[in-house]
C-alpha cells in the first residue's frame, strides 16, 4: 500500500533545468520512482546525455531537449515535443535558474531582466506549454522551485528574491484556478543546498550561511528531489497550493 502510493509508474514528467543540480537529482528521483522524463536543458548536451543514460539504466525512457525556457516560443516547443514523443504530460517542475547578484545600486538592468525571464518567466512559459494537455486529461501536476531567498530576502539578491517570490504568487494562483480540473500546483522553497551555485560561495561566507541553520548542515539535491516525488505522487492527492519549506531551520 505505502509503495503504491509513492507510484509514478508511466507517468511523464518534464524537468526544466535538468542536467545537473537540483533538476538532476529530481530527474533520477523521478525515473527511480517509475516516471519517463523529458529532460530539458540549456547549456551542456554531454551533462544531459549523461543524465538521459542514467534514467535509461533504471528502466525508464528519457528524452533531452535544449531550449532557453526563458523564451515563450522556446517553452511552447517543449510542450509540443513532449506530447509528441510520449503523447501525455502528467508532471511539470519548474527548476530552471540562475543568479546574478549585485546590490540596487550595482545591478544593471540586463542583470535584473535576465533573471527574471530565466527564473520567473520561465514558470509562466512552461505552465502555458502544458496546462491544455493536462485540462484535456483532468489530471496532472505541477511543482516550482522558489527558494528561502523569496521569503526572506538577501543583500545582492534583490532580483532572484523577487522572482522566487513571485512564483509563490503564481503558485497560490494556479492551484486555484487549476483545481477544478484536477491539477495540483505547489511550490518548494528550499533553503541553501550543496549545488554548483552554493559552491562558488567563500568558505567563511559559506561558514557562516551554516552557523544560521538549525541543523548545521546544508541541504543535499537529492533531500529537494525526494521532496519532489512526495508532492508528484498520489500520497499527496489532497496538498494543493503549498510552499513546501526545506531550509533545516534556517527560516522558521
Amino acid at each position: 500500500m505505502i509503495e503504491q502510493l509513492y507510484d509514478l509508474k508511466d507517468k511523464v514528467a518534464i524537468v526544466t533545468g535538468g542536467s545537473r543540480g537540483i533538476g538532476k537529482a529530481v530527474v533520477i528521483a523521478l525515473a527511480e520512482a517509475g516516471a519517463d522524463i523529458l529532460l530539458n536543458y540549456s547549456r551542456s548536451d554531454k551533462q544531459a546525455d549523461e543524465v538521459k543514460k542514467q534514467v535509461e539504466k533504471k528502466g525508464r525512457k528519457c528524452v533531452t531537449v535544449r531550449a532557453d525556457v526563458g523564451r515563450f516560443e522556446q517553452a511552447q516547443n517543449l510542450g509540443k515535443a513532449v506530447m509528441n514523443h510520449f503523447g501525455r504530460v502528467d508532471i511539470l517542475i519548474n527548476n530552471a535558474g540562475v543568479n546574478r547578484d549585485r546590490t540596487l545600486r550595482r545591478m544593471t538592468h540586463e542583470q535584473w531582466s535576465e533573471v527574471i525571464q530565466t527564473n520567473l518567466s520561465s514558470v509562466f512559459n512552461c505552465t502555458k506549454a502544458v496546462v491544455e494537455p493536462m485540462v484535456a486529461q483532468n489530471s496532472g501536476v505541477i511543482i516550482s522551485i522558489s527558494s528561502i531567498i523569496g521569503e526572506m530576502g538577501n543583500v545582492g539578491q534583490a532580483n532572484y528574491a523577487a522572482t522566487k517570490a513571485g512564483i509563490i504568487g503564481f503558485t497560490k494562483t494556479m492551484a486555484r484556478e487549476l483545481a477544478r480540473n484536477n491539477i495540483r500546483v505547489n511550490a518548494i522553497a528550499p533553503g541553501f543546498v550543496e549545488t554548483d551555485m552554493l559552491g562558488t560561495v567563500p568558505e567563511d561566507i559559506r561558514n557562516q550561511i551554516k552557523s544560521q541553520i538549525a541543523l548545521n548542515r546544508f541541504g543535499t539535491p537529492e533531500e529537494v528531489a525526494l521532496a519532489v516525488v512526495y508532492l508528484c505522487s498520489p500520497a499527496a492527492s489532497w496538498i494543493t497550493g503549498i510552499t513546501l519549506r526545506m531550509n533545516g531551520g534556517h527560516y522558521i
